[in-house]
């Protein structure tokens, strides 16, 4: 039966409301990426002053919208969670300025190095309009290269500086960028219109200079990475107690005991392994965990060969799980229907998620950057990950935020939450899946222990390495290479991912952790509510109540649910 959607009461908007969605404007002017990544208006082409002065700008407005919440009364209970988690997340934002993270804002994955090209990825290219939009923001894009590097510039004065390894990998990927055959020309070269037309030879030239503006950034990037940053930055990957635990606040949206978390990931990686084992021999009897991947392996029916290949997959598996879902489980309102499976344009590594812009004009889009070099992809491995990233993982939680606009803020919709609630829940989605029996086939339930037991890996790891925890073996305490030892003997992944993982995890402290983390408090409040409901309780009305909200911090999530 398909479920008819439920029409939102209207509600009227609030004064807490009006000072949301006046940071959201606030934020997208001073940071135009937000607005590129919100699908609002903006500042078309614009880019943000990543310089010191546009730093201080940015946490000036964040502490006059935390004065004007202090000053405010909520309306109703929306309002109490509007105020709870924007001024939370404003105060950990002011917090992290006040120690001087954003002098050493550089690591592989989500930096402003990443960003200033990512931004394009979500930019419409339907039109003219829109290409000329476009050639504004690579024109301008070497202003904010500019600004950024005179952040870092400053933070070497001050002996604020990320770690050597960081540098190294991220110059690696501007150097990609900075050349004549690298993003910015592929990118502009391919411009055409929706309908195939050409464009006037005007804006042709102009995203040509545009492009090599921009290529030009990323070589200055480079250069100042290795002859300048290089030489000053630190040995030590490890962050410390007092920046991790503020990273992983801001994460999680939650205080957390990271000493008794990491003693419960290595109970939780044991509980992985154990499960794995029992599966592989379903898979093939008496087999080890590595024989049963070995197995599955060599099997051509579960292989895709080619990113063309990789993505109609996706799309197939994708658009069966919604239509399946939403005559059956869940309430899946018409536009969060359309979930589009794409090859990301990088070749960085890593599958992420995108949510649709304001309207649903773009839809959410789930992106897989596949490392150079990768040709094959094992369908036992990545079904879960669907899932994951689809529906009922990240574009369910996230496109019913943005849809819920009759009761949501825009800010609520588009910006709030933290990755402890968002991948969190992804994570509680695969489980959610396995119980609904899209996992029965017990070599895609080994792709998602895989992948369960890669994020318990992640939590151990990550708070090891940073905490400067003793090893497992007792020999020493965590370090880089013990991470990339660790890592590869605790998931089967070709070697250039794991690679980036373990680069990621060094230089992203407490965001890895979140995920498994994320999914353990998901599942306390669960069983929590479980059991004060008794037989009263709904999965599909909690997990309605709990979507509703959008995105928050897990504490919030956690006093809303369980009252």
């Amino acid at each position: 039966m398909v479920h008819s959607e439920t029409p939102h009461p209207i509600r009227e908007s609030t004064a807490i409301d009006g000072i949301a969605e006046r940071w959201v404007h606030t934020y997208a002017d001073l940071v135009p990426e937000v607005a590129i990544y919100l699908g609002i208006e903006g500042r078309p082409g614009g880019v943000a002053d990543l310089s010191p002065a546009g730093q201080d700008a940015l946490v000036a407005a964040q502490r006059a919208i935390v004065a004007e919440l202090d000053a405010a009364e909520p309306a109703d209970d929306v309002d109490r969670v509007t105020r709870t988690d924007l001024r939370s997340e404003l105060s950990l934002a002011i917090e992290a300025h006040e120690a001087r993270l954003h002098l050493r804002d550089l690591n592989v994955i989500a930096s402003p190095a990443q960003e200033l090209r990512e931004a394009f990825d979500l930019m419409p290219h339907d039109t003219a309009e829109d290409w000329d939009v476009i050639a504004r923001r690579l024109r301008n894009l070497p202003s904010g290269m500019d600004g950024y590097l005179e952040t870092l510039r400053l933070g070497i004065r001050e002996g604020v500086v990320p770690a050597r390894r960081q540098v190294v990998e991220v110059a690696e990927q501007a150097r990609r960028h900075a050349d004549p055959l690298g993003f910015f020309f592929d990118f502009t070269g391919a411009a055409t219109l929706a309908d195939g037309g050409a464009l006037p030879d005007a804006l042709v030239a102009d995203l040509r200079a545009g492009a090599e503006a921009s290529a030009a950034a990323y070589g200055r990037l480079a250069e100042f990475l290795e002859t300048e940053l290089a030489p000053a930055a630190g040995d030590e990957d490890a962050v410390g107690r007092e920046v991790y635990a503020l990273r992983s606040r801001h994460f999680l949206g939650a205080a957390i005991d990271l000493d008794e978390t990491y003693e419960w990931g290595i109970e939780e990686l044991r509980r992985m392994v154990e499960e794995q084992t029992r599966i592989a021999g379903e898979i093939l009897p008496g087999a080890t965990v590595e024989e049963a991947v070995a197995f599955l392996e060599k099997d051509p029916a579960r292989k895709l060969n080619g990113t063309e290949e990789l993505q109609r997959w996706m799309q197939q598996l994708s658009d069966t799980a919604v239509a399946e879902l939403a005559a059956s489980h869940f309430d899946i309102p018409e536009p969060v229907r359309t979930l589009e499976c794409m090859i990301a344009p990088t070749q960085e590594g890593g599958i992420y998620y995108t949510s649709p812009s304001d309207d649903f004009s773009r839809p959410g889009r789930m992106w897989w950057s596949v490392p150079e070099g990768v040709t094959e992809f094992d369908t036992w491995r990545e079904t879960t990950t669907v899932y994951h990233e689809g529906v009922p993982g990240h574009h369910l939680q996230l496109g019913q935020a943005v849809y819920n606009r009759a009761e949501l803020n825009l800010w609520r919709r588009g910006l709030a939450g933290t990755s402890g609630h968002a991948e969190g829940w992804a994570l509680y989605a695969e489980r959610l899946m396995e119980e609904l029996g899209y996992l029965d086939d017990p070599a895609d339930r080994l792709g998602m222990l895989d992948g369960q037991r890669m994020r318990a890996a992640r939590v151990v790891l990550d708070i090891g390495v940073h905490l400067r925890k003793p090893r497992l073996d007792g020999k020493g305490t965590w370090d880089a290479d013990e991470a990339l030892r660790f890592m590869r003997a605790n998931v089967n992944m070709n070697d250039a991912f794991v690679r980036f993982e373990v680069n990621r995890y060094l230089g992203w402290p407490g965001q890895a952790p979140s995920y498994k983390v994320g999914q353990r408090i998901w599942e306390q409040i669960r069983d929590a509510a479980q059991a004060r409901d008794g037989a009263a309780f709904s999965f599909r009305d909690f997990h309605k109540r709990a979507l509703d909200l959008g995105g928050v911090g897990l504490d919030t999530l956690r006093a809303e649910l369980l009252g």
